[in-house]
C-alpha cells in the first residue's frame, strides 16, 4: 500500500499522500499509512488529539474534494486545525475522499500540497477519482483478511485450550503451520516427530498407516468430486504413556486456490496426557457452579474418575460424591 501511496505522492506533486484505514477515536490510535516526511510526533499529536478538530472529515463517499470546495481560504486557514497542525508542517492544500465499502468499512484517503505548490486541478481530482475503486477494493479485501485472521487466532486460541496440537500440510504433505501443542508434541518425539519438514510417527507400523492416511487426505483435496473423510489412528509412544490420537483431515480445494503452498491437510494430535484448560471462571458463569464444584468438574472432565478426581483434589470421597450431586441437580 505504501508503494502505490508513494506513486500517488509522486504523480500529484503532494509532499504528503494518507490513507487512513481505522480513524483515531478516545482509546484507539487508529490505523494509517502515510508516504512524505512525516514525524512520529506529528501522527502521535493527531492521533491524540488534532483528529478531533479536523474539518475535513464526513466527506460524501467516493467523491474528491478539496478544502476550496467545503470552505473559504480565510476560514480554513484561520482554523486551529491548520494554523497548529498543517502550517507547521508546510500542508496548505488538501484533497481528498471517503471511501465506504458495503461491510461497513469506512476509510479516507488524503493528499497534501505545500503552502507554495498550485492548488489541486479537475485533472488531479479525475486522476483519483480513477483509484478510487481500487482503494475499495482493497479496503474491502483488507477487512475479509483481517475478519479471517482474528477468526484463526479465535479456533487456534480454542485449540490450545483444549491441548489439541494442529498440523497444516500442503499438497506436498509439507508441513505450513503448527500450533503451540503440536510443537510441544513432536518436540518430544515420543510417538510422532518431524522429518524433512514431514510429520512421521516412530514405530514402523504405525508411520505406514499414518503416511497412508495422509496420502489420502491429499488424494482427497485435489479431488472436488470427492468428499472430505476424516481418518483416525492410535499412534504408540516409545515412553510407555497413553497413545496419542491422531486425526488426518482433508482440506477442500478453494474454487480460488493456486500455487502449492495452500493448505492440502490438518492432523489433529490429542496427548491423553495433557488436560483441557478450559478457565474456571468461565465454567463457573456458564453452569452456576460453586467454586468447588467447578473444580470437581473440570477433573471429571479430563477423564479422570471420581475416586481420581477426589484425591487430586485432597478432598474426601463422600464430599466429591456431594459436589457431583449438586452439580447433577444444577443441569437438571
Amino acid at each position: 500500500m505504501a508503494k502505490i501511496l508513494g506513486r500517488m505522492r509522486s504523480e500529484l506533486g503532494a509532499n504528503y499522500v494518507t490513507l487512513i484505514l481505522r480513524s483515531p477515536r478516545p482509546g484507539d490510535q487508529g490505523l494509517m499509512v502515510t508516504v512524505g516526511d512525516v514525524t512520529s510526533e506529528g501522527l502521535i499529536s493527531y492521533h491524540s488529539h488534532y483528529y478531533a478538530m479536523d474539518p475535513f472529515i464526513g466527506l460524501p463517499s467516493e467523491k474528491v474534494v478539496t478544502t476550496s470546495e467545503i470552505m473559504s481560504e480565510s476560514r480554513w486557514v484561520a482554523s486551529p486545525f491548520y494554523q497548529e497542525f498543517l502550517a507547521p508542517v508546510d500542508v496548505h492544500h488538501l484533497m481528498g475522499a471517503d471511501i465506504r465499502t458495503d461491510d461497513g468499512v469506512e476509510c479516507r484517503l488524503r493528499v497534501c500540497r505545500s503552502l507554495n505548490a498550485p492548488d489541486f486541478s479537475e485533472r488531479d481530482k479525475a486522476f483519483c477519482t480513477l483509484l478510487l475503486p481500487h482503494f475499495k477494493r482493497a479496503v474491502h479485501l483488507h477487512g475479509q483478511l483481517d475478519l479471517i485472521e482474528s477468526e484463526r487466532r479465535l479456533y487456534a486460541g480454542a485449540m490450545d485450550r483444549l491441548m489439541v496440537g494442529t498440523v497444516i500440510l500442503d499438497e506436498n504433505g509439507r508441513v505450513l503451520q503448527t500450533n503451540a501443542m503440536a510443537d510441544t508434541i513432536l518436540r518430544a518425539s515420543d510417538g510422532m516427530r518431524i522429518a524433512n519438514n514431514m510429520p512421521h510417527a516412530t514405530h514402523a507400523a504405525d508411520n505406514r498407516e499414518l503416511q497412508r492416511l495422509i496420502k489420502n487426505a491429499l488424494v482427497r483435496h485435489g479431488n472436488q468430486k470427492v468428499a472430505a473423510v476424516v481418518d483416525a489412528i492410535s499412534v504408540t509412544r516409545n515412553s510407555g504413556l497413553r497413545n496419542l490420537g491422531v486425526v488426518v483431515h482433508s482440506v477442500p480445494l478453494s474454487e480460488w486456490s493456486e500455487g502449492t503452498s495452500r493448505p492440502a491437510a490438518v492432523i489433529y494430535i490429542r496427548d491423553p496426557e495433557h488436560k483441557a484448560q478450559a478457565p474456571h471462571d468461565i465454567v463457573r458463569q456458564l453452569f452456576s457452579f460453586t467454586p468447588a464444584e467447578t473444580n470437581l468438574a473440570m477433573q471429571l472432565a479430563n477423564g479422570l474418575s471420581l475416586e481420581e478426581a477426589a484425591e487430586e483434589l485432597g478432598i474426601r470421597r463422600n464430599t466429591a460424591r456431594a459436589h457431583l450431586r449438586a452439580i447433577s441437580r444444577r443441569r437438571m
